[in-house]
C-alpha cells in the first residue's frame, strides 16, 4: 500500500546568488510534487523569499526540505498537514 501523501508548505529564503540555479534545480527535480510555487525578491534585504506548495509523503517533504536547507544561504522551514 502506498504512503499517504500530505499538503505541505516549504518556506525558502535565499540570501547567496551562488545558491539560485543549485535551488532551481532541485525544485525541478521535485516537480512532480509541486502545485504552487511564488518567488518574492526582497531587494531592500538583497534576500529572495519563496513559497512553494507540495503534495508528497513525508519522506519526499522532509528529503526536499533537507537538500534545500543545505545550501549555502538558503533557510528551509515546513508546515504540513496532520493528515
Amino acid at each position: 500500500m502506498a504512503e499517504e501523501t500530505r499538503v505541505a508548505i516549504l518556506s525558502i529564503l535565499v540570501d547567496s546568488d551562488e545558491s539560485v540555479e543549485p535551488l532551481n534545480a532541485l525544485l525541478h527535480d521535485y516537480r512532480r510534487y509541486i502545485f504552487g510555487r511564488m518567488g518574492l525578491p526582497y531587494r531592500q534585504k538583497d534576500v529572495c523569499v519563496i513559497c512553494v506548495a507540495l503534495d508528497a509523503t513525508g519522506d519526499v517533504i522532509n528529503s526536499l526540505a533537507g537538500k534545500i536547507g543545505r545550501l549555502p544561504g538558503v533557510t528551509a522551514k515546513t508546515i504540513t498537514t496532520a493528515h
